[in-house]
């Protein structure tokens, strides 16, 4: 089935609450991009991007890349050339992992319509179908958190992580204890910092709040200070996980080696394509690092592409933030949204993504169209 256009569209996301992170704050909305793929037998393959300006790129640049550079690329193949296609995308295009990874869902989203199969067979397989869901503790109005925590432990969820680093240490230390008090004692504790730290005094910070006993904290230092992370892990006795330290294969290696971290969060809008993904979970895990699934601000057609990656793939054993769309973002574009129960994001069973878009939502949403 021969892929005849490609729509990209810039969108803008509403956000129900303010967010603060160790790198940067959102308050009102953020943008983001949504692709379709069409075949001349009327096919519609999603994908999205979910940049952020303070993390990697944007998605005025995501808009870009995609309409002049990648386009060419897709235009009357089909699906079942994805992975040369990917392969030319890295030769044409330095970085816009979000870019590529929107190309790469929506082509996999058609390849799986076309042979009647889940885009996680598509990955190897289903291995599990559901991952943990893993909400975030990031809003300044902490009243409002904690109403938002007891009504997640409400509906099964017991994964929370909570953002660090936007405030002073002694704000961090109340935070984390208001929390603490309220969670059960088979909930699990994480803290993110989002690069927050100075490296000069990261460890004695980091001592103080493992009194919390979390089960990793996240990212505590700059992306590029791996000097740093590899003293801190050798230093605290909570695991580490890196993030933003961590966005390829071969970053992935290095961490393996230099061991600057104890485990990876796999974000797919960082690694460019599922195959990337992938690799960087075989990699981890060879190493004997487990996985989780972290998220960027994404809407329901990115965040079901990761919880096929999730479902398929061995080493995502700490838990997914899965749920943005329903909790975080102002505005629902799947038709049937992602299915949060059981305190876990649920695996759809439907051919490709399995979904379907409202495109009256999507269009409401939409500042730009290009194709």
């Amino acid at each position: 089935m021969t892929i005849d256009r490609m729509q990209v569209r810039l969108t803008r996301w509403p956000l129900k609450m303010t967010r603060k992170h160790g790198v940067g704050d959102v308050a009102d909305t953020l943008p983001g991009v949504v692709i379709s793929l069409h075949t001349r037998e009327g096919l519609i393959g999603w994908g999205e991007a979910a940049p952020w300006s303070v993390f990697s790129g944007t998605a005025e640049a995501a808009v870009a890349a995609l309409d002049v550079y990648l386009r060419p690329l897709v235009i009357g193949r089909t699906a079942a050339d994805r992975q040369r296609i990917m392969a030319e995308a890295d030769r044409a295009l330095v970085g816009h992992p979000e870019a590529k990874m929107a190309l790469d869902m929506a082509l996999h989203d058609l390849a799986g319509q076309q042979a009647g199969l889940p885009v996680a067979e598509l990955l190897g397989g289903v291995v599990r179908d559901s991952i943990p869901l893993s909400v975030s503790i990031a809003n300044p109005d902490f009243d409002a958190d904690l109403d938002f925590a007891r009504a997640r432990l409400a509906e099964g969820v017991r994964l929370f992580k909570v953002k660090t680093g936007f405030s002073t240490h002694a704000e961090d230390m109340s935070r984390l204890e208001r929390l603490a008090a309220i969670l059960p004692a088979d909930a699990s504790l994480r803290i993110d910092y989002n690069q927050g730290l100075a490296a000069v005094d990261a460890i004695r910070t980091l001592r103080d709040v493992e009194a919390f006993r979390p089960a990793f904290i996240e990212q505590p230092v700059a992306r590029d200070r791996r000097d740093a992370m590899v003293e801190i892990t050798r230093a605290i006795d909570t695991p580490i996980l890196a993030d933003e330290s961590v966005f390829s294969p071969e970053e992935a290696v290095d961490c393996a080696r230099a061991r600057y971290a104890d485990a990876i969060s796999i974000k797919l809008m960082k690694a460019g394509s599922f195959a990337k993904g992938k690799a960087i979970a075989a990699i981890a895990s060879a190493a004997g690092m487990p996985c989780y699934g972290g998220t960027m601000y994404e809407a329901g057609i990115a965040l079901t592409a990761g919880i096929h990656f999730a479902a398929s793939t061995p080493a995502m054993t700490l838990g997914a933030e899965y749920y943005t769309s329903a909790f975080v973002l102002g505005t629902e574009i799947l038709e049937t949204p992602v299915r949060l129960a059981d305190g876990a994001s649920w695996l759809p069973t439907g051919p490709g993504l399995g979904i379907a878009v409202d495109e009256a939502a999507l269009t409401s949403a939409t500042v730009e169209a290009r194709g």
